[in-house]
């Protein structure tokens, strides 16, 4: 898969791209069922949500799984990163995200690099995030967000939230993110929340 170049402009814009049935169902489904087994072992990859048995993330899990294996490796996953950065690539972090309904913890607003600076040392923000939405994704069910453009000013500056869930995450603070959003707006892909680029979170 090649992107087009309206495609790279708006990336560059917005911050992020949107690609729906990037993968077919049926492939879909051979990733979520794998899922349960996943999450039923007793690793320490699988970080579990406080006072619960709910794995919230299930880290690495393309080390020890055959079929995520291949997703890290998959020529849709992986070529259109090649072509924005205009060279290879190697996976930093792949995980798993569960959510468990009505009682799961909450993913506060953040920037994924300000994880990976501040407890991995990585060196500079040249990094990109590739999600694959193995639930049918609404604005019912605790979706990813986005603001539009919060990309262009940079690495914000974050907390180290070590209290509000199981898993410690450098947060950013809600000032912060209502002056964000005032700007850019928030998107849920597919769907637009408000008129009006990136920090995520789900809630």
């Amino acid at each position: 898969m090649k992107l087009s170049a309206e495609q790279i402009g708006r990336f560059d814009r917005d911050g992020y791209l949107f690609f729906p049935s990037h993968f077919t169902a049926e492939e879909v489904g051979r990733l979520l069922a794998e899922v349960p087994a996943l999450f039923a072992e007793h690793r320490p990859e699988n970080v579990r949500e406080r006072g619960s048995d709910a794995v919230r993330t299930c880290f690495a899990a393309h080390m020890f799984s055959p079929a995520f294996a291949r997703l890290a490796r998959h020529p849709r996953m992986v070529e259109p990163v090649k072509q924005v950065f205009g060279e290879d690539v190697y996976m930093h972090q792949f995980k798993i995200n569960g959510k468990m309904a009505f009682d799961g913890e909450v993913w506060q607003w953040h920037q994924d690099y300000g994880t990976w600076v501040n407890d991995d040392s990585m060196p500079e923000a040249r990094a990109m995030n590739v999600a694959i939405f193995l639930d049918e994704v609404t604005e019912f069910n605790g979706p990813l967000m986005f603001i539009p453009g919060s990309h262009t000013l940079g690495v914000l500056e974050a907390g180290h939230d070590t209290t509000t869930t199981s898993y410690p995450l450098w947060t950013i603070d809600h000032a912060t993110i209502s002056r964000l959003v005032a700007r850019g707006g928030l998107v849920m892909p597919p769907a637009r929340i408000s008129r009006r680029g990136t920090a995520s979170r789900s809630t």
